[in-house]
């Protein structure tokens, strides 16, 4: 995974590239609100030691005040202004997979304010992996940062191209920075160190396995319930789309999809088997079949989501993915997305 990091951030931008970041760090250093791509989604960035540009992100997003924000480094050598008592191991985390899709929950410093960690005294802080935003955080000058959640509304599914955070947020934002899609797909994996426990808050792209790896000691699994410290994307309902998503084994799911076609209801199932399509014709139900590789679904599940949601159906049946760690973060994402708001109407069965 560094071997491929580097080889993407060793990536020269084009002058049209750069002169476009150079621009949004100008808007930034204003106050203004700049979407800009990074490898997991597209983050809502503004600069984080201005509290009338970080208010304006939770206006954008209508996101909860207390719903603290990441906090996005140039450098690794930032981590100290930051952050305070930093524990060895966060240390050995960061120098090997910043850049990367890791963020640390540590203890804030004083010069990160409540508006970005939601009151708390921790703060979340990771070190982008894409070209584009680490040119952006460059251009903006030492010692400044970006505090940036995903550029959509809250509790939507988050964006992977720039056309998803066009389609969502349009004007809102006062630039859109292009970076082609997402490289991950899904948002960083969150880990919390205290009193030499480490646990992931939120599963991501580095697997605990990895992070074990790295430590020598074991790493452990938050609930999905777990609100101690809060932390982006850990409410139980997130990452939804507006049509109602329910999971299934495969072995239960065309059942389903039958029995709400009898109902003249329109459906969408999208499955990563290879599950034979029950033997019947009806127009009522499409179907997309998506990879088997973990990494390749969840590079496209936020894109297919967003597809499917513009699609006017009534009902999007997806396949329970694997019981297999490598999993994990695409288990999280459905679960949380099946519990949301909008989809709390019960299937009548």
């Amino acid at each position: 995974m560094k071997q491929a990091q580097h080889a993407l951030n060793s990536i020269e931008l084009s002058p049209d590239q750069q002169d476009h970041v150079n621009t949004a760090a100008r808007i930034l250093c204003e106050g203004g609100i700049v979407a800009f791509p990074t490898e997991t989604v597209y983050g809502l960035g503004a600069d984080v030691s201005n509290p009338g540009a970080v208010r304006k992100i939770y206006d954008i997003k209508q996101r909860p005040l207390d719903h603290p924000l990441i906090v996005h480094i140039g450098d690794i050598s930032q981590l100290n202004y930051w952050a305070q008592a930093i524990p060895e191991s966060a240390w050995k985390l960061a120098y090997q997979f910043w850049p990367g899709p890791l963020t640390l929950i540590l203890q804030r410093s004083h010069h990160v304010a409540d508006s970005v960690t939601g009151g708390q005294n921790t703060v979340g802080i990771r070190m982008p992996a894409h070209p584009i935003a680490l040119a952006l955080l460059d251009a903006l000058g030492s010692g400044k940062a970006l505090a940036a959640p995903s550029a959509n509304r809250f509790g939507h599914i988050s964006p992977t191209t720039a056309a998803h955070v066009q389609h969502e947020l349009g004007a809102k934002v006062d630039m859109i920075l292009d970076g082609g899609a997402c490289e991950v797909g899904l948002e960083s994996t969150i880990v919390y160190i205290e009193n030499q426990s480490v646990r992931i808050l939120r599963p991501g792209g580095i697997t605990a396995l990895e992070l074990e790896m790295v430590l020598d000691m074991p790493v452990n699994l938050a609930s999905i319930a777990s609100q101690s410290p809060r932390v982006s994307g850990l409410l139980p309902a997130h990452y939804a789309p507006i049509t109602p998503l329910r999971i299934y084994p495969a072995e239960q799911i065309w059942q389903q999809a039958s029995t709400l076609t009898a109902q003249d209801l329109r459906i969408l199932i999208m499955t990563w088997s290879n599950t034979e399509q029950t033997q019947f014709s009806n127009q009522l139900i499409e179907h997309c079949s998506m990879p088997a590789d973990p990494v390749i679904y969840g590079k496209q599940l936020y894109a297919k989501l967003r597809q499917f949601d513009q699609a006017a159906f009534d009902y999007l049946l997806i396949e329970a993915p694997p019981n297999h760690p490598s999993w994990l973060a695409i288990t999280d994402r459905l679960q949380r997305a099946s519990n949301h708001s909008s989809n709390k109407n019960e299937l009548s069965l």
